[in-house]
């Protein structure tokens, strides 16, 4: 019979320090046994100790994964599938293995191939800011927000119980969905407004700048981030963001279409239904 996982009694990995992984490793420091931070950048590593993030940090993985019970992937979508990939020849003992990807098709698919040993389980805390980098982490990033678990058959109990507890120790919200029913809803939640907001940006002309007010920038606000944290996003989730692309697409031109044809009464039922989903979609 499989032990039950404690977090108190558990050597923890982070891979990637930045904001996701950051935020995590301060949450978790001085629950766990052990914290082992792993990022390639130095001076990510260099502010880790300083700051006393971690217990451990190096940019070599082999050197502290040996000691894990628990990996954890904080990276962008590729790279958190490239270091799946080079798991078995990192680690030769059991471990649990959670990713905090932003999609999980892909990466479910990348630890469906992981030797027995190892026991992965798919997350996604929905959450963070378009300011990155761990000199941006905050302990209470996840406070309140939803925390996607995505099983794949082979998890196990104590996986599951492994990232149960850090959810609740973080005050995030458990909700639990297959890899694709994540993926739809995330294209239309999250990777779709992403594009808006890139989309407004560019159709602002620079001598408009000094006009910007509130509205315009709580609505482009997501443009901000960089674009080599969303391309592995966008490329794995490919299909599904078109979907969404076209139902926003057929929004607009409904809107488009009442005012060429001065139709303002039925602009106003949109907008009323509009305004009405919004309420019923904030106020839950």
């Amino acid at each position: 019979m499989e032990a039950d996982f404690r977090l108190e009694d558990s050597k923890i990995a982070i891979i990637g320090l930045g904001l996701m992984g950051g935020s995590l490793a301060m949450a978790l420091h001085g629950k766990c046994a052990a914290l082992y931070g792993i990022d390639s950048d130095h001076a990510t590593l260099e502010l880790a100790l300083d700051k006393q993030i971690v217990d451990q940090a190096d940019g070599d993985p082999a050197k502290l994964l040996s000691q894990a019970d628990l990996i954890i992937l904080a990276a962008p979508v590729p790279a958190i599938i490239s270091f799946i990939q080079r798991l078995p020849a990192l680690i030769h003992r059991p471990c649990i293995v959670l990713d905090l990807g932003s999609t999980k098709s892909d990466i479910l698919q990348a630890m469906s191939t992981l030797p027995e040993r190892f026991d992965p389980i798919g997350g996604h805390p929905i959450c963070g800011k378009e300011k990155l980098g761990l000199e941006n982490a905050d302990a209470n990033l996840f406070q309140n927000a939803p925390f996607v678990l995505a099983p794949l058959e082979r998890t196990t109990r104590r996986a599951r119980r492994a990232a149960q507890q850090i959810i609740s120790l973080i005050e995030a919200h458990l909700v639990e969905m297959d890899a694709e029913e994540h993926d739809h809803a995330l294209a239309l939640t999250s990777h779709l407004p992403f594009l808006i907001s890139s989309a407004l940006v560019g159709t602002l002309p620079r001598e408009f700048a000094g006009l910007i007010g509130t509205g315009f920038r709580s609505t482009s606000r997501l443009a901000g981030t960089p674009s080599h944290m969303t391309m592995g996003i966008l490329q794995s989730n490919r299909e599904n963001i078109l979907d969404a692309l076209s139902a926003f697409q057929q929004q607009l031109s409904e809107i488009r279409s009442v005012l060429m044809d001065n139709n303002f009464a039925s602009l106003e039922t949109i907008l009323n239904q509009s305004r009405s989903a919004y309420h019923a979609l904030v106020e839950k």
